[in-house]
């Protein structure tokens, strides 16, 4: 499945993530010891939700618009970051996982942003100017790696691929087994694309095998029932989050469901423990 950024900008699966996201920043935050947030697969950190590949999909009306449109304060934090980079009040630009882990920062945390494809990191730089963040061009599996454990004792991995590859699924599970070796206690976020339960259920069951304790997979399907051949939702497995996040989490994820549902469908968004 390819998933670019740049076409998905702002869809359903961007709400529910960066919500999420930023819910969990928050929460690590309730500490003043510093923060390393690391995002792999950082995209161009700005899109343009009127610009041709957005406008072919979209989708973003049928994600940050009705996010905007509903009027649940448990969604206010994701609107205040949305409308932070855009000048009127219904957005024309969409901010990618790097600006909104950077409007997050504080003086103390560390922001380090990768993109491989040269086009998107070069526009990524342009994104970032005048931000902290330390921007690389690696592959995201390497630089996952190499920059465990972080500088700070605490910090974020976020891994969020367009699943190009075929192996990508396969390369996610080898480098977390990986990486849990090196950073037991980091918190880890890993986006994916949900087209059939039995797919991903597959996929859970080696990522269970890994036995990581703390494994929580938080899933978002947008229609009562699978519908072949399309996009029917996206989750995150999250390694490790904090005790104040996942008390946290069942308002916010039903804010998110009734935002998103798409009309004629309930949807269903849950978070389970991967290992009981």
């Amino acid at each position: 499945m390819n998933y670019r950024h740049s076409f998905h900008a702002g869809n359903s699966a961007d709400v529910v993530k960066h919500s999420l996201l930023i819910a969990l920043v928050r929460a690590l935050q309730q500490k003043e010891g510093a923060l390393t947030l690391i995002d792999t697969h950082a995209g161009c950190g700005l899109y343009d939700l009127g610009g041709e590949q957005a406008q072919r999909t979209g989708e973003a009306a049928h994600g940050v618009l009705r996010a905007f449109a509903d009027t649940n304060p448990l969604l206010d934090d994701y609107r205040a970051a949305v409308r932070a980079v855009n000048l009127g009040a219904e957005p024309t630009l969409y901010p990618g996982s790097p600006q909104f882990l950077a409007q997050l920062l504080r003086p103390q945390d560390l922001l380090i942003l990768n993109e491989k494809h040269p086009e998107d990191a070069h526009v990524l730089r342009g994104a970032m100017r005048g931000s902290p963040a330390a921007v690389h061009q690696r592959d995201a599996y390497e630089l996952w790696l190499a920059m465990l454990p972080t500088r700070t004792p605490r910090g974020v991995v976020v891994v969020d691929p367009p699943y190009e590859q075929t192996d990508e699924r396969e390369r996610i599970t080898a480098t977390l087994a990986a990486a849990h070796r090196k950073w037991a206690h980091g918190v880890t976020v890993i986006w994916y694309p949900l087209k059939d339960r039995t797919t991903h259920q597959q996929w859970k069951n080696k990522l269970r095998n890994l036995g990581i304790p703390k494994f929580l997979s938080v899933e978002h399907w947008l229609y009562d029932a699978d519908v072949p051949g399309t996009y029917n939702g996206a989750g995150l497995f999250i390694v490790n989050p904090p005790y104040a996040f996942t008390q946290a989490l069942p308002p916010l994820l039903e804010a998110l469901r009734a935002a998103l549902a798409p009309e004629g469908h309930r949807g269903e968004i849950t978070a389970k423990w991967l290992n009981g």
